[in-house]
């Protein structure tokens, strides 16, 4: 007679779907921040902003 690994005691445990859980929470953030970080990368940058008149470069903007 052989047993199922689907038939094991640890698929009976809280914990074990605790644990299935949290990793599969990880799992799902980690494709989410990957794809916002990768849309703010891919994104043009905005042009430089023009100085004002009587600014220059070494005195920040107001």
């Amino acid at each position: 007679m052989s047993t199922s690994l689907w038939d094991a005691p640890i698929w009976q445990d809280s914990g074990t779907w605790i644990v299935l859980g949290i990793s599969l929470l990880f799992l799902v953030v980690g494709v989410v921040m990957h794809r916002i970080i990768m849309k703010v990368v891919r994104s043009p940058q905005a042009p430089p902003q023009p100085l004002a008149p009587g600014q220059d470069e070494s005195t920040p903007p107001p």
